[in-house]
């Protein structure tokens, strides 16, 4: 067993903007490796993530987003649990990154449930209207996915990050959420666009 010295937690700490004792214990759970250690956190983290979901989030910012010489504009509410964590540096940038989310990619809503029901039948429809010729085996699942995607095309949280494509919006604020330790919601958004 490898001894944890106050350093290496500090050096944790420094990476992953977890806490003292998480960090101490991760260190002790992965026998002093650095990188084991980052692995735990951060499944602990997202772990942690979900509970975090349910508590109250009444601080935060609203920032706005001027693009394209003010021909482009977004405002666009986050929310979080204190002051502390809204004046944070990290998450102001995420703020902003959400904030050119909406201004890139126009979504038309925040979420799925927000989406009403008769456009998502209408949707549901069109694409089993397309599947014609296909198995009736598959048709289900084809029209599954098809919706799967349109939702990833309207819905804010669904909507691959512009900067990185490999993460949901969702997966953004989760990770966050993780190493903020504290419950992030994106509340609103608004995309004011010159002659719409």
């Amino acid at each position: 067993m490898a001894e944890v010295t106050s350093q290496m937690v500090a050096a944790l700490r420094e990476k992953t903007g977890a806490g003292f004792m998480d960090c101490k214990k991760a260190l002790v759970e992965s026998n002093g490796v650095e990188a084991e250690a980052i692995e735990l956190l951060r499944k602990k983290g997202v772990a942690s993530a979900a509970k975090k979901a349910g508590r109250s989030a009444q601080e935060g910012v609203i920032h706005s987003y001027i693009h394209g010489g003010g021909k482009l504009g977004v405002l666009v509410e986050v929310n979080c649990e204190t002051d502390f964590v809204a004046r944070n540096e990290e998450f102001k940038q995420m703020v902003t990154d959400i904030a050119m989310q909406v201004a890139a990619a126009n979504p038309l809503y925040l979420t799925q449930e927000d989406v009403p029901e008769a456009m998502i039948a209408k949707e549901a429809d069109i694409a089993k209207a397309q599947c014609v010729g296909k198995p009736e085996a598959a048709i289900a699942k084809i029209v599954e996915g098809k919706l799967k995607k349109w939702f990833g095309e309207i819905c804010l949280l669904e909507q691959p990050f512009v900067k990185d494509t490999s993460k949901t919006i969702r997966d953004l604020v989760t990770e966050k959420i993780a190493k903020m330790g504290e419950n992030i919601v994106i509340k609103r958004f608004v995309r004011f666009q010159l002659g719409e």
